[in-house]
């Protein structure tokens, strides 16, 4: 292990893609409670692209290392932890640090990777797995028979929430650019383009009753045609604000927006909820109940994932090195599915 040199890529300030710094240093040894994870996977996910603006709302001070979610064998293990974990493949959520070849992690925070799903197939499933999970089956709580919109169905978060969402029963309704509307109709998902003039309106028009559940990842001024939409009982999950990505200002001021909103509307005496999601809810206060319950929710992904009902959408895989033209490709709109970092 002596041999062997960690690379990790840094993100230095507010900087275009080419501006990330590739950084290389010794491997870390693992803590009391923490392990050594060579990484196999990372990639790059919404949240990196918001942070590389300085737009992310907790993200940490420049300088950091970047990397939302990462699959990987555990090397080594710190005092207190079970040295029969070394060897195994583990997948973690860790927000910030991802980047980079030889990540340590607590030992509780990771979730191990069944046998047969590759390390790439893993990761395009940790942070958009988990996130699709939660909001379908802990926030909306999604039946058979119910119809939902899903904002952006051939993003990162949106083509898992449509194929999860078809294996509960549901009829899936999905917002994407034209160009993805005959791979979402091969899926059994009705289409709409989300460029084209009047998007509520024909929303509407598909469900006049209105809807069961919107996912929405846009914020901003749509949020409110997503709220319209509902039937009475209905859910409207909120989980961001890509709309206000390139914007000036406050990184903080979009989501408290979004949260005012989501509290006024659920004080209206309506019989319909708001919900927003935050992927870290729950983690300050009981990190225990944080932990078992992403380890099971990122089980029942794949497992999923084991029976065919979710397929892992790599849109390119490439090396850490080449992590400026991995952004630019994941910030371009044109793929679908997740760009993967292979160390």
């Amino acid at each position: 292990m002596d041999t062997e040199e960690r690379v990790e890529v840094v993100l230095p300030g507010e900087v275009e893609p080419e501006g990330l710094e590739i950084r290389r240093g010794s491997v870390p040894v693992p803590g009391p409670g923490r392990l050594l994870v060579r990484t196999e996977a990372t990639g790059v996910s919404f949240a990196e692209q918001q942070m590389r603006r300085g737009r992310y709302y907790d993200q940490p001070p420049f300088p950091f290392v970047p990397g939302y979610d990462l699959v990987g064998t555990v090397l080594a293990t710190g005092e207190g932890v079970a040295p029969e974990l070394a060897g195994t493949r583990v997948a973690a959520l860790v927000k910030v640090g991802g980047w980079a070849s030889h990540v340590l992690v607590d030992a509780a925070d990771v979730v191990p990777v069944p046998e047969g799903i590759g390390a790439a197939e893993a990761e395009t499933l940790v942070v958009n797995g988990i996130t699709a999970w939660q909001m379908l089956h802990r926030k909306a709580r999604v039946r058979a028979g119910q119809t939902v919109v899903v904002h952006g169905a051939n993003g990162g978060v949106g083509s898992v929430l449509v194929q999860l969402a078809l294996a509960a029963g549901a009829r899936v309704i999905g917002t994407a650019s034209a160009r993805h509307h005959e791979a979402l109709r091969a899926q059994g998902v009705v289409p709409v383009d989300h460029r084209a003039p009047g998007l509520a309106a024909r929303l509407r028009a598909l469900a006049p009753g209105g809807v069961d559940a919107v996912f929405d990842h846009v914020g901003g001024r749509g949020i409110v045609d997503s709220w319209r939409l509902l039937a009475p009982g209905g859910t409207l999950v909120s989980y961001g604000s890509a709309s206000t990505r390139d914007a000036e200002g406050s990184k903080q001021w979009p989501v408290l927006k979004l949260l005012i909103r989501v509290w006024l509307w659920n004080a209206l005496p309506n019989r319909r909820r708001a919900r927003f999601f935050n992927i870290w809810a729950g983690r300050a206060l009981a990190k225990d109940r944080f932990r078992s319950r992403l380890r099971a929710d990122l089980g029942q992904v794949f497992a999923a994932l084991q029976r065919g009902e979710v397929t892992a959408r790599i849109a390119a895989q490439l090396p850490l090195t080449r992590v400026a033209d991995a952004v630019r490709l994941a910030e371009s709109g044109t793929v679908s599915g997740k760009v993967v970092l292979i160390p």
